[in-house]
C-alpha cells in the first residue's frame, strides 16, 4: 500500500494535500467535508491586521462616546460577542473547526506592523491552533525604504510572534528579495517553522468608462508552479525550515513536482475554488495511481529527489540553463 503521508510543522499529516486560505475556510460546513474528501490539514482564512485595528478602534470611540452620556448610554455599545469580521469572532471559529474535524487547523495572522494585535497569536494558540501561518502582505511603495528596511520589518515581526506562541510558526512570503535564498535562512533563524512559497499579489486593473481603479481577482493556474518549484529545490537542503508550496498546485502531477523538488506539502485555493471541494477525492486518488504507476511506496521516497542538490545537473537551475533556453527557442 502507498504511504502518502507526510510531515509539516511536526504535525504528522495522512498526504501532502493541505488547503489553504480562503473564503471556503470560513464554513464549518466546508472544512468537515475537506476533511471526508481527504485535505490532511486546514488553513484558515487569515485575521487582517485592520479587522484587528478596526474592532479595536471602534471599541474606543464607543466608549469614549459613552463616558459623555450616562450610564444608559452603553445600550449603545456593540455586541462585540457577535463581532464575527474581528479576532473574537475568529477565535471562536478556531475552537468550533478544532471541535468539529480531526485534521490539524492551522490559523491564519495577515499583517506588516509590530505592535499589540501580535498578541492575537497568542490567544489563536489558546482556541487550539495546531500551528500559525503568518501571511506577511506588504508592498514596499514608500521610495524612502531600503531593501534592509523592509527585510527588518519581516524578520522582527516573525521573531516577535515565535516569543509570543510555542506552537509551529509558517511564514507565507512572497518572492520580491534581492537574495531570496539569504532572507530564507534568516526567517528560519527569526524562528520560523516553515516557508509558504509564495504569496501571490492581486494586482488593480483600470475600468477605462468609470475611469477609477478597480479590484481583481485571478485564479491560478498550473504556469505559476514554476517560479516556486525554482526556489523550492534549491533552498531544499539549505535550511531546516519546511516548505510548503502554494499557487498553481491544480494536478496530481502538480503534487508530484512539488514533492520532488523539496515541499513537505502542497497547498490549494484556486483549484477547490475551481473545481469544489470535493476536487480533493480524485486529486488524492490519481496521486496515490501515479505513485503506484511509477512504483513508488511513499511520498518521502520522492521528497527532494530533483531538489538543486540531488539532480545529476544542478546548473538547470542556474544561469546556464537560461543561457540555453534563450538559444533553443524558435518561434512560428
Amino acid at each position: 500500500m502507498i504511504d502518502l503521508s507526510t510531515k509539516y510543522l511536526g504535525l504528522k499529516l495522512r498526504n501532502p494535500l493541505v488547503v489553504s486560505a480562503s473564503p471556503l475556510c470560513k464554513d464549518i460546513t466546508n472544512l468537515r467535508h475537506m476533511e471526508d474528501c481527504g485535505a490532511s490539514a486546514v488553513v484558515l482564512h487569515s485575521l487582517f491586521e485592520e479587522q484587528i485595528n478596526l474592532e479595536s478602534n471602534e471599541l474606543d470611540r464607543f466608549l469614549w462616546d459613552g463616558s459623555e452620556l450616562g450610564a444608559e448610554s452603553t445600550s449603545i455599545f456593540p455586541d462585540l460577542g457577535d463581532y464575527n469580521i474581528g479576532p473574537h469572532g475568529y477565535l471562536e471559529h478556531i475552537r468550533q473547526a478544532k471541535q468539529s474535524i480531526s485534521i490539524p487547523v492551522i490559523a491564519s495572522l495577515n499583517g506588516v506592523s509590530r505592535g499589540g494585535w501580535v498578541s492575537y497569536a497568542r490567544e489563536m494558540q489558546q482556541a487550539g491552533a495546531d500551528a500559525i501561518e503568518l501571511n506577511v502582505y506588504f508592498i514596499p511603495a514608500e521610495p524612502g525604504a531600503t531593501s534592509a528596511d523592509i527585510e527588518k520589518l519581516y524578520l522582527d515581526l516573525v521573531s516577535e510572534i515565535r516569543q509570543t506562541v510555542s506552537i509551529p510558526v509558517a511564514v507565507k512570503i512572497g518572492p520580491y528579495f534581492s537574495a531570496f535564498a539569504n532572507m530564507a535562512q534568516r526567517l528560519e533563524a527569526a524562528g520560523a517553522n516553515g516557508l509558504v512559497l509564495f504569496n501571490r499579489f492581486y494586482q488593480p486593473d483600470f475600468d477605462l468608462d468609470a475611469l477609477e481603479v478597480k479590484p481583481t481577482v485571478t485564479l491560478s493556474n498550473s504556469s505559476e508552479l514554476l517560479l516556486r518549484l525554482h526556489w523550492t529545490a534549491m533552498l531544499h537542503g539549505q535550511i531546516h525550515a519546511d516548505i510548503a508550496i502554494t499557487g498553481g498546485v491544480h494536478t496530481a502531477e502538480d503534487v508530484v513536482k512539488s514533492m520532488m523538488a523539496g515541499a513537505k506539502v502542497t497547498m490549494l485555493a484556486s483549484a477547490l475554488l475551481q473545481n469544489g471541494v470535493g476536487y480533493l477525492r480524485p486529486l488524492r486518488n490519481q496521486l496515490e495511481a501515479w505513485l503506484e504507476r511509477k512504483e513508488y511506496q511513499s511520498i518521502e521516497q520522492m521528497q527532494g529527489s530533483m531538489s538543486h542538490k540531488n539532480v545529476p545537473n544542478p546548473k538547470a537551475f542556474q544561469r546556464s540553463n537560461y543561457m540555453k533556453v534563450l538559444s533553443s527557442y524558435v518561434g512560428k
